[in-house]
């Protein structure tokens, strides 16, 4: 059985898991060709090769034209996936971390998960990384996710919303019952994309499993820290 294993040692988010999907042996033109299956315009999707302390990773970039991108609801996010080509356990997965992530932003918002609005940008640009992620697992061969403990930034953090702490409300509460712990850097460790994508794909969250390592890939961040800012996606047969 094919499992993976996210060690996020520098924390998480959607274009970190995109890119160390890519790292890890998923052709990106193929995923990119893939992705264009989705009803969605507006957007280019690249990536480059970048070193982190002279570790060898991929850097995804998610270019967007603003002026085209709406606000989506999560019925319009599940009727854009629903619409598209793509295998239905990828349609499955994809609904199952926007559902998961809508229902964090109704608890702090005090509102509906079918109320929550995923604001232009944000929309397009998870869509791509949740999408791609999942379907990135799946053309792995991956049945089984697994994923490390969850290291939490301190400070504050600037998004939509105004200034926030760190980590933000929909993360910490996309994390109940999850293990984590807290670190002294002052950053934005765990997104809201990336907390939602990996509590809902991993069973369990502890040591690394035993394995036979198959595959191994780095997912850059963006943000420049004193420690590599990158995701590794491990790849391995039970």
């Amino acid at each position: 059985m094919r499992i993976a294993y996210f060690d996020c040692f520098s924390g998480i988010s959607g274009d970190m898991c995109l890119g160390a999907v890519i790292s890890a042996g998923v052709d990106a033109a193929e995923l990119r060709d893939a992705l264009a299956k989705l009803p969605v315009r507006g957007y280019e999707l690249r990536w480059e090769k970048i070193k982190a302390n002279g570790i060898s990773a991929v850097n995804v970039f998610v270019d967007i034209n603003e002026e085209e991108q709406p606000e989506r609801c999560l019925d319009e996010i599940k009727q854009i996936i629903d619409n598209s080509e793509l295998p239905e356990k990828v349609k499955k997965g994809s609904l199952a971390v926007f559902s998961r992530l809508a229902a964090a932003e109704a608890t702090i918002h005090d509102t509906t998960p079918e109320k929550i609005h995923f604001h232009e940008v944000g929309a397009i640009d998870a869509i791509v990384d949740v999408v791609g992620t999942v379907l990135g697992l799946n053309l792995l061969g991956v049945e089984r996710v697994y994923a490390s403990p969850l290291p939490m930034g301190k400070g504050l953090i600037h998004c939509r919303h105004g200034i926030m702490p760190s980590p933000a409300p929909a993360t910490l509460e996309l994390l109940r019952d999850i293990p984590v712990y807290g670190t002294d850097i002052e950053a934005e460790l765990v997104t809201p994309t990336g907390a939602a994508l990996v509590t809902t794909l991993a069973e369990a969250f502890g040591e690394l499993p035993a394995m036979i390592v198959k595959g191994i890939g780095y997912g850059s961040g963006k943000k420049s820290l004193a420690q590599p800012n990158l995701l590794r996606l491990i790849i391995g047969e039970q």
